[in-house]
């Protein structure tokens, strides 16, 4: 796993809001010449070795206080983000707070932009990413107002940092641009690195690699200039990154190990950490399970020296898979979940939701199968939590914008009664004035009233329309046209199963039947191809299913990867041939995406609809719970097969309970009765022949 939330460069992953921290320091409006040639040494030094660089701020600390406004207020920047780069947050928040009332107090835009600026780094490390926003931007309306070039190149970055943070990528390489072209105005190479740079970690975002590394070339030429290895280890990273989206491991790894030298070049400990992190990660993927071990012991040891919790929880998981490809089951396990530990503990779930995915691929690698399953539905118990978030968000949303919507025409629709009834007076003063005039004054009230009518009709028939429209959207999923859970779960809590028997001519049972898909190795399409590529192989798996199963059959986008598929009429008979299906229909599927055919398989659990164990049938959630026990044992014993709940047999020596606590262990001692479909194996799509199935 590559290096977690850090304020290092190295972490792959860390807010790119922090890549501008040490930019604002200049010189341009110096009062104090030696104390702010001082002051640029050390935000140099802080930049990567925070350590001494606040060792070094002690030293001069009177001497800055009682400094110019501008010298003590750039002493007090570097101040803040020391502290900071040590962890000592409430003290750095201090510090911002301090700068921001003293750029008040003497009423300077500069310093109150570098405070505000500084106040953002300090809470968005304090995950108040809002809040970072907001001052980040109040900052950047104030820079703009002074003549201060470097600070005006800091702001436009971090700015366009905020916004793509936001997932606004418009606006923030607009505010990208902006500060390249204020970087080029000012002729120096330092803010044209920091500008340059920036841009090339958004292009990275936007999946415009070739304008990433384009950038990343011309920023690290200006960087050799500058002959300074801690902002060559800066680029470094950037292109790993870069490589890592663009699948390159060999240029990534010797990314990863020059940045090394440079770091170790100038002693930046932070940075150390999180490179060691991502060396382990890039070993992890060539497989070479014992560097990977190597590298991630050290991570975990500077980790530790650092205080650094994400950097010790990112190298335990990496120990863990590490462990685990060389056999050790246990040490593996006992790693993984004490990284896990931690990713729980700071709520972050998006990323827990990927390490638990990491974590039962690795133990299915192992042949840990039952310990697989468990960490797969642990990640399925999360995916569908943040499903159902994203939903919830979506129409929460909606119902906003209809509610605004409505309390417009609601403030339309008064203004125009209060004219009415404006013109009603004044059509009683000219009532008792003019008597010759009253037929006119009805003849117009009647006019308006007619034409308020007509508007408020026209404004129903809207109301109606967007009603329509609020109703479809919340039935249905964005991306694939398809039913979402919700609407299922109405469906299902409304809908009435009746068996029926003698149907046609054949005389066989007539059932309803659901089948839960899940497609294999998703997370290998979106880390090789993007997750743009993703989302067209899920639109191409909804196509098949479209054109595989009926129109009078319910079709769900379940959740993720996941497809769901309720067939309320089939022959009992046909139940696994439906399955079989599925599996060849999607299989054979293709589509191309950029210079590459994509397709993949899917894995399947399905049973009849109604189950009956004993004497009462199952209601639809356990059912569907216990399809989606049998998708588990498909994607445990192979994947590119469905595994199917037949019926129940020896009931009467079990519970409903024990089958579903462990479904194998019960189709194994007979209670349950299975059945396995095995789909096809093209060559093309795989090398050597399908894994054997086992069965318990």
């Amino acid at each position: 796993m590559l290096a977690g939330l850090s304020d290092t460069p190295p972490g792959r992953k860390a807010r790119v809001l922090l890549a501008s921290l040490c930019l604002m320091a200049g010189v341009a409006h110096a009062q104090h010449p030696a104390l702010d040639a001082r002051l640029v040494e050390i935000r140099e030094i802080n930049r990567y070795v925070p350590p001494r660089a606040l060792a070094e701020l002690r030293k001069i600390e009177s001497e800055a206080r009682a400094a110019p406004v501008r010298t003590r207020a750039d002493f007090l920047v570097q101040l803040c983000l020391a502290l900071r780069g040590l962890n000592q947050v409430p003290e750095a928040l201090a510090a911002a707070e301090e700068l921001i009332a003293f750029g008040r107090e003497t009423g300077d835009n500069v310093v109150i932009a570098k405070g505000l600026l500084t106040k953002a780094y300090v809470v968005s490390r304090m995950d108040q990413l809002a809040l970072s926003h907001q001052l980040a931007w109040e900052g950047e309306k104030i820079a703009n107002s002074t003549g201060d070039m470097m600070l005006r190149v800091q702001a436009a970055i971090t700015s366009g940092q905020s916004y793509a943070e936001d997932g606004n990528f418009p606006a923030a390489m607009g505010k990208m641009q902006t500060a390249l072209t204020l970087a080029r105005q000012s002729g120096q190479a330092i803010p044209k690195v920091q500008a340059l740079n920036a841009l090339a970690i958004l292009y990275g975002q936007l999946n415009e690699h070739d304008k990433g590394f384009e950038a990343l070339d011309e920023a690290t030429a200006l960087a050799e200039q500058t002959n300074s290895p801690g902002r060559l280890a800066t680029l470094k990273d950037t292109e790993y990154g870069l490589a890592v989206d663009t699948n390159q491991p060999q240029r990534g790894l010797r990314a990863l190990l020059a940045g090394l030298e440079y770091e170790r070049r100038i002693g930046a400990e932070a940075m150390i950490a999180g490179t060691l992190v991502n060396l382990s990660d890039s070993y992890l993927k060539q497989h070479d399970y014992a560097r990977s071990l190597s590298y991630a012991n050290d991570a975990l040891k500077a980790g530790r020296s650092l205080n650094d919790d994400s950097t010790v929880a990112t190298a335990h998981l990496n120990l863990g898979q590490a462990h685990l490809g060389l056999g050790s089951l246990a040490e593996g396990k006992r790693h993984f979940e004490l990284g896990l530990a931690w990713y729980e503990k700071v709520g972050d779930k998006p990323e827990l939701q990927e390490v638990l995915m990491e974590y039962g691929a690795a133990l299915e690698r192992a042949g840990d199968m039952a310990g697989a399953v468990k960490a797969y539905h642990r990640e399925r118990a999360l995916s569908n939590e943040l499903f159902e978030k994203q939903r919830q968000k979506a129409t929460l949303e909606l119902q906003e914008k209809y509610d605004t919507e409505k309390k417009q025409r609601q403030i339309e629709l008064l203004s125009r009664e209060n004219q009415l009834k404006t013109t009603e007076i004044d059509n009683r003063r000219l009532q008792q004035r003019v008597w010759w005039l009253l037929a006119v004054v009805f003849a117009l009230a009647a006019l308006v009233v007619g034409i308020l009518y007509r508007k408020v009709r026209h404004a129903n028939a809207q109301l109606k329309v967007k009603n329509l429209e609020l109703k479809q959207q919340s039935a249905r999923d964005p991306l694939t046209g398809l039913y979402n859970r919700r609407h299922f779960q109405e469906f299902m809590r409304g809908h009435l199963q009746v068996e029926k028997r003698g149907a046609g001519t054949s005389g066989e049972e007539i059932v309803g039947a659901l089948f839960l898909l899940d497609v294999d190795h998703f997370k290998h399409v979106n880390d090789s191809h993007g997750h743009a590529a993703g989302d067209a192989v899920l639109k191409m798996i909804a196509d098949s299913l479209r054109d595989i199963l009926r129109e009078t059959d319910m079709i769900v986008r379940w959740g993720g990867e996941e497809f769901l598929a309720f067939l309320p009429a089939i022959p009992r008979s046909g139940v696994e041939e439906i399955a079989r299906r599925l599996l060849s229909g999607i299989s054979q599927e293709s589509i191309g995406y950029q210079d590459k055919t994509l397709s993949v398989n899917v894995s399947i659990g399905f049973a009849p609809f109604p189950l009956v164990p004993g004497t009462d049938a199952l209601p639809w959630e356990r059912a569907v719970n216990l399809v989606d026990m049998a998708l588990y044992l498909a994607k445990a014993h192979g994947r590119n097969r469905a595994y199917g709940v037949r019926g129940f047999a020896n009931f009467e020596q079990t519970t409903m309970e024990n089958i579903e606590q462990d479904l194998e262990r019960a189709w194994g001692a007979g209670h349950v009765d299975m059945s396995i479909v095995l789909g096809t194996w093209p060559e093309s799509k795989n090398a050597g022949t399908p894994p054997k199935l086992t069965i318990v």
